[in-house]
């Protein structure tokens, strides 16, 4: 006679809080309370007539009882979200919606995008920008790229490339720029985000100078197009504008550049990671960095 079995979400629950050995992490990894998680397993043990797990102050092991069972469930759960991972390629797979900031996306991602078109002429990339960090379970959006140290739970996150800093200007401005000293002369922009970028990298250098003007923008993007135009000197990523200084819109003045404690990371949720549309753009991308 066959026993009863408990619900999907009790043996979710058990599988997750066997890999993790503790409810906090487990809980986070289902995205449900910690106190829910405990009922499913309760009501996974009273059904199936077991006890799972030891539980102690160190966390919680597996019984014997659960230690039977654990290796098949979880790989049943890694076939069964295998082959949804298959049906979502075939449902909208020509369709990819990345998320990242704007002036990435106008100064970085938009100027490439062209040659991922030629190398996957039938996937459609969908572009959205905005300040705060793509919730994977709550927007519908595939994948992103991100400005952090890379350890965004639950997700995957690729290493691009790191940021750096240093002043760019236009050519004329640059001509009368004798040393780094002679930036406290002139108009300094930045981003409303960033607003300590030049204090800091003043201080990287070794520079002690008194701003007397500055002028803040909305994005990054917008203080790149004043430094174009000649209303002051930008700190940027010169990654973010390698094509301006290359057509001579923008220079760097200055050879000094400070390494930021951020990198650019390309993150999808690591329930996606047989995707194979994000794989490729993921291998267009780094391609790109190299």
């Amino acid at each position: 006679m066959n026993k009863p079995l408990p619900s999907y979400n009790a043996l979710r629950a058990f599988v997750a809080t066997g890999k993790h050995g503790n409810l906090k992490d487990a809980a986070a990894e289902l995205f449900v309370t910690a106190s829910a998680l405990s009922h499913q397993i309760k009501n996974a043990e009273t059904i199936l007539g077991v006890q799972l797990f030891k539980r102690s102050k160190a966390g919680l092991t597996l019984t014997s009882e659960g230690g039977i069972i654990y290796d098949d469930l979880s790989r049943a759960f890694s076939l069964i979200q295998q082959s949804i991972d298959k049906l979502d390629t075939h449902t909208n797979s020509n369709i990819l919606n990345i998320s990242m900031l704007s002036t990435f996306a106008m100064r970085w991602f938009i100027p490439r995008l062209s040659s991922f078109q030629q190398q996957y002429p039938d996937i459609e990339v969908r572009i959205s920008t905005s300040v705060h960090e793509v919730n994977f379970n709550q927007e519908d959006m595939a994948c992103a790229i991100r400005s952090g140290h890379g350890n965004w739970q639950g997700l995957h996150a690729e290493y691009l490339f790191s940021e750096t800093f240093t002043p760019v200007c236009n050519p004329n401005i640059a001509k009368i720029l004798q040393s780094p000293k002679n930036l406290a002369q002139h108009t300094l922009l930045h981003a409303r985000l960033r607003p300590d970028d030049w204090q800091v990298w003043f201080h990287a250098v070794g520079i002690d100078v008194t701003i007397q003007h500055e002028q803040t923008f909305e994005t990054r993007n917008f203080a790149i197009q004043a430094a174009m135009d000649g209303v002051g000197i930008a700190m940027i990523d010169p990654s973010l504008v390698a094509e301006d200084i290359k057509a001579g819109r923008l220079v760097t003045p200055f050879p000094q550049t400070m390494a930021d404690k951020s990198a650019y990371y390309f993150v999808y949720p690591q329930a996606q990671a047989n995707n194979i549309h994000i794989q490729q753009l993921q291998s267009w991308i780094l391609q790109q960095t190299m």
